[in-house]
């Protein structure tokens, strides 16, 4: 089949795709090249869909029976086409994409790879494909959202059209509004404000699960995060919904706030949609900024991060920034919200920068729980006071 724009064959894990070739759609360095192109493929988004495939693994084990899945959102077709070829158990891949080219390319894909029958590609609206599929007997056990920007707008379809029990991905590419940059624009879709911390990506990621809780619970049904990461340009969470008032009730209590002190790095919690806040911080009587409301509870599940884990160890051919990803997370899965930056305390004081590893090493030895967080590089979760970190980074650099 011939496209009237510049394409070429690549491969990526087991998938062989004919895909815009984005360099011929770059005219200057600064310019995005897939949204340049006539069909949405982005090659830096392989990390995302190598997590996937090994998330979808676990989850089809996990449930023990074959599974069906819509990626509403398809482009090229790049990652409902792995699910099928690399996921063992997977019945039927249904994808979508309102772009005629998309479909077409898509289509085209699904045959290169022999998945006739296996995949179905159509084209129409995301919420429209999705809604075609509420009814209890059309509903699909893993539903993947990977929009250019905010998947809010397809949260309630989604819900809506997946089996109880049924697994959700969603990634969020703003960061801009849920980092706090825009914070009003976060307040409009997600329900919630964001601080610029230097923990603002895990905000972010509260943020986009709140909306997802919000979302669920209207619809009398409650969620439990499996899985979740930041990489890149985007937050990613994997959610398992499970149907039931009380559900939703249990969901919407692990809801609240996290009040920040910028003078002194004091961080807390309030749980709550309403709760009462403390206006004023109880270590220095700073002023305290609010975030929220937003998803307090666990961003990951031990469990399902372990047999990630095991999954992505067994196969040789996975990333190996995805294995170290899926490691981390498993590691920091039980910590406590928030992290602290040792760059940016460092900074404030004026001091030299002590290793991540030292300052981990002297809070255990007084006493409190560590954990290396994902997020940031220089970052570190802990169940310490923010006195106590602040005052171990000023040992060390002295």
């Amino acid at each position: 089949m011939q496209f009237d724009f510049p394409c070429e064959v690549i491969r990526e894990g087991e998938a062989v795709l004919k895909v815009p070739k984005l360099s011929a759609f770059k005219r200057a360095p600064w310019e995005y090249a897939p949204c340049k192109a006539p069909v949405f493929y982005n090659p830096v988004m392989r990390l995302n869909r190598d997590i996937a495939v090994i998330a979808v693994q676990v989850f089809q084990e996990m449930i023990g029976r074959g599974i069906v899945i819509a990626e509403p959102l398809a482009g090229c077709g790049v990652r409902g086409i792995r699910f099928a070829l690399e996921a063992d158990g997977v019945e039927h891949v249904y994808m979508n994409d309102i772009n005629p080219l998309a479909h077409k390319m898509a289509d085209y894909n699904i045959e290169m790879n022999g998945l006739r029958g296996k995949v179905t590609v159509v084209n129409e609206d995301a919420n429209l494909f999705l809604s075609r599929h509420a009814a209890p007997n059309r509903r699909f056990d893993f539903i993947d959202l990977d929009p250019f920007g905010s998947p809010v707008c397809f949260l309630g379809s989604a819900i809506r059209a997946l089996k109880d029990g049924g697994f959700l991905a969603l990634t969020a590419t703003d960061t801009a509004p849920l980092c706090g940059v825009h914070p009003r624009v976060a307040l409009r879709k997600y329900g919630g404000l964001p601080l610029r911390t230097e923990y603002c990506h895990e905000i972010a990621m509260r943020l986009l699960i709140g909306a997802l809780v919000t979302t669920a619970a209207k619809y009398e049904i409650g969620i439990k995060i499996l899985f979740s990461h930041k990489t890149n340009h985007y937050v990613r969470a994997y959610a398992q919904i499970i149907r039931g008032a009380k559900n939703a009730d249990k969901s919407i209590r692990q809801m609240g706030y996290i009040l920040h002190c910028f003078n002194c790095f004091h961080r807390e919690t309030a749980q709550g949609i309403a709760p009462l806040l403390q206006g004023k911080c109880s270590e220095c009587s700073s002023p305290m900024r609010v975030a929220g409301p937003l998803w307090l509870g666990r961003l990951s599940d031990a469990a399902f991060c372990e047999r990630m884990e095991k999954k992505a160890l067994l196969n040789r051919k996975a990333d190996a920034r995805a294995k170290r990803i899926i490691s981390l997370v498993k590691a920091e899965a039980d910590a406590p919200a928030t992290y602290y930056v040792i760059d940016k305390i460092s900074d404030k004081l004026g001091l030299t920068v002590p290793s991540r590893e030292k300052v981990i090493k002297r809070l255990v030895q007084k006493g409190f729980n560590v954990w290396p967080t994902h997020f940031h590089p220089c970052g570190i979760k802990t169940d310490a006071p923010a006195g106590i970190v602040v005052e171990s980074v000023r040992q060390l650099a002295g």
